[in-house]
C-alpha cells in the first residue's frame, strides 16, 4: 500500500500567501496600466484620475470590505501620523501617475523597486535601526541599478524618471510610517484613513480639472480604479496574516513580468536591455538585502534561544 501523504497546514498557509502576493503585484500592474491608458492614451488629468482612484477604493470598501471583513475605525492613537501617512499615499499616487504619462510601465517599476532599499537607509535616522555595511553595499548598488536604468550622459534622460524617484521616496516614507503606527493602531484604522483622507484632499483639485469622458466604457475604467487599488492592497494584508514578511517580499519583483506583459499587450511598448539590466541589479540588490536581514533575524533567534536555555540552568541566588 502506497503511504499516504500528510499535508502541512503551515506549508499549505505559506503557499496560499505566497498564491495572493502573485495576485496582488497582478492588480498593483492593472491599476498602473488602467491609470497610464486613463493619463496618456485618453488624456485624462492626472488630478482627476488620482482623486477617482481614492474616490471608488472608498466605494469599493463600504460595498465589499467594511460590512464582511475590515470594521472601519477612525480612532487612533496617532491621527496626525495617520494624516501624514496618507498625505505620503496621496503624493506617491500622483507622482507615479504623472511619470506613467510619459514612461513605460517596466521603466516605470524598475526604479520603484528601489522602495525597499530606501526604506532601509530610512530607518535609521527616522526608526533608529542602522544598517551594517553589508546593506549599505546592497543600498548602493541599487542606486547603481537605477542608474543604469535611467543611464544618464548615454542617452536622453526623460524629467518623468525623476517624478518616479519622488514617488518612490515618498512610499518608502508612507512604509515607515505605517510600521511607526502598527505598534499603535490596529491595521483597520491605518486601512481606513487612507482612502478616505484621498477622497478629501483630493476633491477639490479632481472636480477642478474634471473632463467627462465620451464614451461610456470609460467610466468603467474609472470604477476599476478603485476596484484594483482596493483589492491589491486587501489581498497584501490577507497574505501577510497567512506569513511573515521575510518570506512574501521577493514575489513584490513579479510586478516587472506583470508590467512588461501590460506595456507590450497595450501600448506596444517593448522593454529596453538599460531596463532589463537595471532592474537585474535592483532585484538583486533587494533579494541579497533581504537575505542579510533574515541571517540576523535567525541569529537574534539563536540568541534568544541560547539565553533562555542557559537561565534554565542558573542556580538559585
Amino acid at each position: 500500500m502506497a503511504p499516504r501523504l500528510v499535508s502541512n497546514p503551515q506549508q499549505s498557509q505559506v503557499l496560499k500567501a505566497i498564491g495572493l502576493m502573485v495576485l496582488a503585484t497582478l492588480c498593483i500592474a492593472a491599476l498602473d496600466a488602467t491609470a497610464k491608458y486613463l493619463t496618456d492614451t485618453h488624456g485624462v488629468p492626472v488630478a482627476q484620475v488620482v482623486w477617482l482612484r481614492f474616490l471608488w477604493h472608498v466605494v469599493f470598501s463600504a460595498i465589499f470590505l467594511w460590512p464582511f471583513a475590515l470594521r472601519p475605525s477612525l480612532r487612533s492613537e496617532k491621527p496626525w501620523i495617520q494624516f501624514i501617512r496618507s498625505c505620503l499615499m496621496i503624493l506617491t499616487t500622483a507622482l507615479n501617475f504623472v511619470a506613467l504619462k510619459y514612461l513605460q510601465l517596466d521603466q516605470n517599476i524598475a526604479i520603484f523597486f528601489l522602495m525597499p532599499l530606501l526604506v532601509a537607509a530610512l530607518s535609521g535616522p527616522l526608526l533608529g535601526e542602522w544598517v551594517g555595511w553589508h546593506r549599505a553595499l546592497a543600498i548602493f548598488a541599487g542606486f547603481i541599478g537605477v542608474l543604469v536604468v535611467m543611464h544618464p550622459g548615454i542617452g536622453d534622460v526623460h524629467w518623468a524618471m525623476l517624478f518616479t524617484l519622488g514617488a518612490t521616496l515618498g512610499y518608502a516614507l508612507f512604509t515607515i510610517a505605517t510600521r511607526y503606527l502598527a505598534a499603535y493602531d490596529p491595521p483597520a484604522v491605518t486601512q481606513t484613513y487612507t482612502p478616505l483622507v484621498g477622497v478629501l484632499v483630493m476633491t477639490p483639485f479632481g472636480l477642478m480639472q474634471w473632463e467627462s469622458p465620451d464614451q461610456c466604457w470609460v467610466w468603467l475604467l474609472f470604477a476599476s480604479l478603485g476596484f484594483w487599488g482596493g483589492l491589491g492592497h486587501w489581498i497584501i494584508i490577507l497574505a501577510h496574516r497567512l506569513a511573515p514578511a521575510g518570506i512574501l517580499a521577493p514575489y513584490i519583483y513579479l510586478g516587472l513580468i506583470w508590467m512588461s506583459a501590460f506595456g507590450f499587450l497595450v501600448f506596444g511598448d517593448v522593454p529596453t536591455w538599460w531596463t532589463m539590466a537595471g532592474a537585474a541589479i535592483v532585484i538583486l540588490a533587494g533579494l541579497y538585502l533581504l537575505a542579510r536581514e533574515r541571517l540576523a533575524e535567525a541569529r537574534e533567534r539563536k540568541r534568544t534561544r541560547t539565553h533562555a536555555a542557559g537561565s534554565e540552568f542558573d542556580p538559585p541566588q
